[in-house]
Formats: structure tokens, sequence, C-alpha cells
């Protein structure tokens, strides 16, 4: 069975560029380049990965693009571009010659308008996407999901996929109303959902796989077979106990569901989404 970690990130940290990565958050206050996610990919027999940006600005897509161009185990990167610019078209024409570079995403969770995502000069930037057979991340929270149901409604060509399940308050064990947003973004054919990211919503340091079931369980049940996808989150993940406790909750989660289903989870969702080949 292949097996695609389809969410992590590389950086060389730089506490202005990086101000995200505050303090409390010091053992991610460093750099993270592939040479170390290969050691525990490896370790975990994990094939690929797909590498996300982690800056809103393109000199992250070039240096994601350098770190591909010498380890080939990243097969895909979810890059960044302004989709509000006036050129949006001529930097995904300059964007469409690189085949690594598979779709998009923004910061929305961090947007002072919930609703940034609506704007129309964003709206016009989604449009063009698919023409040159981009994906796009939805990076939001539950408070973003009724205005992620409006954008996907208007698009439904375009491939999207939800980011860290919308990152639902696992700590607060608020379920109800993320459950029922969720579930309306299900119902669109063309969105996916990535299986990351969970553990750093719930109790950094006392969260068990307990604590994230019941909502696994409603993303597997609204998604179905075909549109859910593992991602580790890294190394983002280290804030919440690393990679390999995650990795072998969700293992154990997913122990129970037939072959097939698993193999479509593991990988082939990710390479069906991310249209990753051998060639690239």
């Amino acid at each position: 069975m292949q097996i695609i970690d389809a969410h992590q990130h590389f950086w060389i940290f730089d506490a202005e560029q990086d101000s995200w990565i505050t303090p409390d958050k010091k053992n991610i206050r460093r750099d993270f380049l592939p040479n170390e996610l290969l050691a525990i990919l490896t370790e975990n027999k994990i094939d690929r990965c797909i590498a996300v940006q982690s800056r809103q600005n393109e000199g992250d897509n070039f240096f994601l693009l350098e770190c591909a161009e010498d380890n080939p185990f990243i097969k895909g990167i979810v890059g960044w571009v302004d989709l509000c610019s006036e050129q949006v078209e001529l930097h995904l024409k300059k964007y469409a010659q690189f085949p690594l570079i598979k779709g998009f995403r923004h910061v929305l969770e961090a947007e002072k308008d919930p609703a940034f995502m609506l704007n129309p000069r964003f709206l016009k930037g989604i449009a063009l996407l698919n023409q040159y057979g981009f994906t796009y991340d939805l990076l939001i929270r539950p408070e973003h999901l009724k205005f992620a149901l409006q954008l996907v409604e208007q698009f439904p060509e375009q491939r999207f996929v939800i980011d860290h399940m919308a990152k639902p308050r696992i700590k607060d064990k608020e379920i109800t109303q993320w459950h029922h947003d969720i579930n309306l973004l299900a119902k669109h054919n063309n969105v996916s959902c990535k299986i990351s990211g969970l553990v750093t919503e719930a109790d950094w340091h006392n969260w068990t796989l307990q604590d994230l079931e019941p909502y696994l369980d409603i993303v597997f049940s609204t998604f179905g077979k075909h549109r859910v996808m593992y991602g580790s989150d890294w190394p983002v993940c280290n804030l919440a106990g690393g990679y390999d406790l995650f990795f072998n909750a969700i293992n154990i989660y997913t122990a129970k569901f037939p072959i097939g289903n698993q193999e479509l989870f593991w990988g082939a969702n990710a390479v069906a989404f991310y249209k990753l080949n051998e060639d690239n």
C-alpha cells in the first residue's frame, strides 16, 4: 500500500516572517528541512509527501521547488499566489510551467474579515485556477465554514480540499455547529478533506485517540471513501506529541476499514486529487 503524507511544511525559521510561531511554540522555532522529514517518513514506511506553503510570498514557492528538486520524495507543492492581484493570470501561467506546483493556499484563517474568501477580487482569482489545473487548499476554522460553502457553490468544477478538517475545537469538545456546517460542504463532490492538524486543536499534552474519534467519524462518514486523505501537518504536529503519535493514532483508527478504503485514504485519494505522477 502506497502511503502519502499530503500535508507538511518546510521552513528556515525567521522570527519576522514566521511571526505565527510565537515563543510559546518553542519546539518549532527552528529550521525544518527535507532531510529531517525523510528520516521520519522512512521510519514510518511513508513513500511520498506534499509540501505546503507556510509563508504568503512567492519566494516560498521557489524555496519549496528547490527542496523538491533535491529530494524526489516530495511529489507536489501547494504554494501561494496573490489571487486578488490584477496580474494573477500571468502568475498562474508562470507556475503552470512547474509540474510540481499542484495548487495554492492562502491563510484565510488569519484574515480579519471572515468573509475574505468572498471578496470579488479573490473570487476572480479562484475562477482562473481550474483552467490551469490547480487545486485550492482551504485553511479555515469553524467560523469560516459558512463562507466556504458559498465559495465552493460558485465553482463546481474547481477541486477544493479542507485543511485540518477546518480545525474543530476538539479541546473544548465543540462539535454540533461544526458538524452541521462541514456536512453541508461535504455534499459538494468537488470538496475533499485532509485528516491533518487535529492534535494541535486538542489538548497538546493530554490528547487521546478517543478525543479525536467523534470528529473523525463525522468526516469519514460525510465525505466518503474517495474524498479523505492523510496529512501529518509536520512539523506543527510537534507541538502536540510529534509525528509518530498522530500517525499511529490514525493507523489504529483506520484499521477497521476495508483494505480498499485504507488504500484510498493513505495514498490513492491524494494521487487523484493532486494528480501526482512518477514523472515529476
